[in-house]
């Protein structure tokens, strides 16, 4: 078996169901849970139709490099988007959803062969393919905190020069998972000098950029270098994915964009890994990233259910509006002495609320786990659930003091 599979830790949700062994929750409660982000609303009728309708492509063998009408589809929406001109023939391609395109990306670009060890730079806390995708390509992983006192912004600056030159992949997550924070253009600045620099290759995964909260759109990694004249997105890859925006998450669709040269290879690699896009998928696909009016209404659900559960929770937990995303990332109250998993237990076995214990999500960096003594909670369920389940957080909170 290969050796670095021993270096994965267990999945958080894995961890989890390790937390509640055990735990009978209180007879009166139905089960809510908060614990894992996967949107909830309605999939759209038209994409559903738009799948079933494209059910004869499944006759034949597709493309890896997907059809030109889907590529198109692609930089459509990315002109529409984020006003940004690509080639569909060279600059995008279909995935199966980010997840995927993630930890394929890493096998692409690490060379394991290198001299010291490459490193991959992750945020912390983190979705946890990054770290995965970094071992199993034979890389070190470099965690870098994102910090509460700068609205939890990576902190780049800590990161020592000697990591920075052994780099070959960065990720960065924006609108951020736990977070929700949004990296504003200096930071990109930051970012592509360095990447400029050292040579390596950043992946900027942006499946929650369709869910914000504020007037303006969060900032996309490509729209960040054009901003700042890198017109030829030098070593830089977005990911996105319709599961947040359009609700489909059981299709696994999204794609990835960029370098043209990181296209390419990327390209050569899933040829052979076996990784191309379903003809029906497809067709569902182009469907939806035609449309924006479901994309609004999507977005406008979840500003009423932050609008209703946020300020039952500000009271009692250290938590706000996050810039994007649907998830709340809040820090639990001080009888817990930073407690995160005591107070998803405790939470799970009084009130049958799930959540997630944020230090699940992080890992010990300089000996400190950013994540401890928080929560994430995905704000996913119709309104009327998640405001029950603020409820009881209250009541459970409050019964405690």
């Amino acid at each position: 078996m290969n050796p670095l599979l021993t270096k994965l830790q267990p999945y958080p949700f894995e961890r989890l169901r390790q937390l509640f062994s055990g735990v009978v929750p209180a007879s009166g409660f139905s089960p809510i849970s908060l614990g894992i982000g996967e949107p909830k609303h309605p999939t759209p009728d038209f994409i559903k139709h738009a799948l079933t309708a494209g059910l004869g492509a499944l006759a034949a063998y597709p493309a890896t490099a997907g059809e030109p009408k889907l590529r198109q589809s692609f930089t459509d929406w990315m002109q529409t988007r984020y006003g940004l001109a690509l080639d569909p023939a060279t600059q995008v391609l279909p995935v199966n959803g980010s997840r995927e395109a993630l930890f394929a990306l890493a096998q692409t670009v690490v060379d394991a062969s290198a001299t010291p060890a490459p490193i991959v730079v992750s945020p912390n806390p983190f979705y946890q393919i990054y770290e995965g995708a970094a071992l199993l390509a034979g890389a070190e992983t470099y965690y870098v905190p994102s910090r509460a006192d700068r609205n939890f912004a990576v902190d780049w600056d800590s990161v020592p020069d000697d990591v920075w030159a052994r780099a070959q992949l960065v990720f960065v997550c924006s609108p951020g998972n736990p977070t929700g924070a949004v990296m504003p253009l200096d930071e990109w600045k930051k970012l592509f000098a360095l990447s400029e620099r050292h040579g390596f290759v950043i992946a900027s995964d942006e499946c929650y950029s369709e869910i914000y909260f504020r007037d303006e759109p969060p900032l996309g990694g490509l729209e960040a270098a054009a901003k700042l004249g890198r017109s030829d997105f030098k070593n830089l890859i977005a990911l996105t994915s319709l599961s947040k925006r359009s609700n489909v998450p059981g299709l696994r669709s999204g794609f990835v964009a960029g370098d043209a040269a990181i296209i390419k290879s990327f390209l050569l690699y899933r040829t052979y890994h076996g990784s191309a896009m379903s003809g029906a998928v497809a067709a569902a696909s182009i469907a939806a990233w035609g449309d924006e009016q479901h994309v609004v209404e999507n977005r406008a659900q979840y500003r009423a259910k932050f609008a209703a559960v946020t300020p039952l929770l500000e009271p009692v937990l250290d938590v706000k509006l996050p810039d994007a995303s649907f998830y709340l990332w809040a820090g639990v109250p001080g009888k817990w002495n930073g407690d995160d998993a005591a107070f998803a237990r405790d939470l799970y076995a009084q009130y049958n609320v799930t959540v997630l214990p944020g230090s699940y999500l992080a890992r010990d960096s300089g000996g400190v786990n950013p994540g401890r003594g928080r929560i994430r909670m995905a704000l996913v369920a119709g309104t009327d659930e998640c405001v029950a389940a603020a409820n009881r957080i209250v009541q459970f909170i409050q019964s405690g003091q």
